[in-house]
């Protein structure tokens, strides 16, 4: 298994789920589904690939394993979705 560091055991192919705010309208955010890829700049490395765009997946992003469990965050930080 791939590790990008000690606390990220995912590997390239994995799905993920995060809470994804608009960069368009801060005030929105959404529970999306991203992938776990290679890092198209540094192979060595993990990334988020999420709406056409690379973000590098690093220990302070809140990333879950599940749709439940990226909800259920979503909802004491937000609110009801």
């Amino acid at each position: 298994m791939e590790m990008n560091d000690q606390y990220m055991p995912y590997q390239a192919g994995d799905v993920v789920y995060v809470i994804y705010r608009n960069p368009h309208t801060q005030s929105v955010a959404n529970v999306q589904e991203a992938a776990v890829v290679h890092d198209p700049e540094n192979p060595d490395e993990l990334a988020l690939f999420l709406y056409e765009t690379y973000y590098p997946l690093t220990h302070e992003m809140a990333v879950y394993s599940s749709e439940a469990e990226a909800e259920q965050a979503y909802t004491q930080s937000f609110g009801d979705l």
